[in-house]
């Protein structure tokens, strides 16, 4: 196992493409705003093997409306196979667009930490832990939430309601973190 130093995707850079899998076998790209939002939210799992992940994608459930309202689609991607989002979907009460097959390559991208197993019965192959990217009218990342461990993530009652606001025009809220030290 190595440590170091990974490159984040920062706050205010433009959000990359990100092609995955849908259950049906195709590919599609879940950067983009869908259902008539113009602001977009990904959220990025551990897999099915969490069962934090799966908690956090029912309770993100209880947002969708919310959300919709103030014009932010949501989807959410693992590593996992078809099958293991299959199995997962079994744990699942939500109506959070799934999809599988995030690679290291996009995890990287993203900036996003990768843990290895720790055994055969956690799974198989390395994941991303927790990361959550809401994606601006203007294909920028307004908002990053990147953690190392499954157990920090964004509370999403705050998260809905500081979306609500930043999106309100009054409030002129600009994306914050882009300062770059020398």
């Amino acid at each position: 196992m190595t440590t170091g130093q990974t490159l984040k995707l920062g706050a205010g850079a433009a959000f990359p493409a990100l092609p995955v899998m849908t259950l049906d076998g195709d590919t599609v790209d879940i950067a983009k705003p869908t259902e008539g939002a113009d602001w977009h939210m990904v959220v990025v799992y551990r897999g099915q093997h969490c069962p934090l992940c799966t908690k956090y994608l029912n309770r993100l459930d209880g947002h969708l409306d919310k959300l919709a309202e103030i014009g932010v689609s949501v989807a959410a991607v693992s590593a996992d196979s078809k099958a293991q989002l299959e199995s997962h979907l079994e744990r699942l009460d939500t109506r959070v667009p799934l999809y599988h097959g995030l690679t290291v390559e996009q995890m990287d991208e993203l900036g996003v930490y990768i843990s290895e197993p720790r055994s055969e019965k956690e799974t198989d192959h390395l994941f991303a832990e927790p990361g959550l990217f809401v994606i601006n009218a203007d294909g920028n990342v307004q908002v990053v939430d990147i953690s190392n461990n499954p157990f920090v993530r964004p509370e999403l009652d705050a998260l809905a309601s500081g979306l609500d606001w930043i999106r309100n025009p009054d409030n002129n809220y600009p994306i914050r973190g882009t300062h770059v030290s020398n």
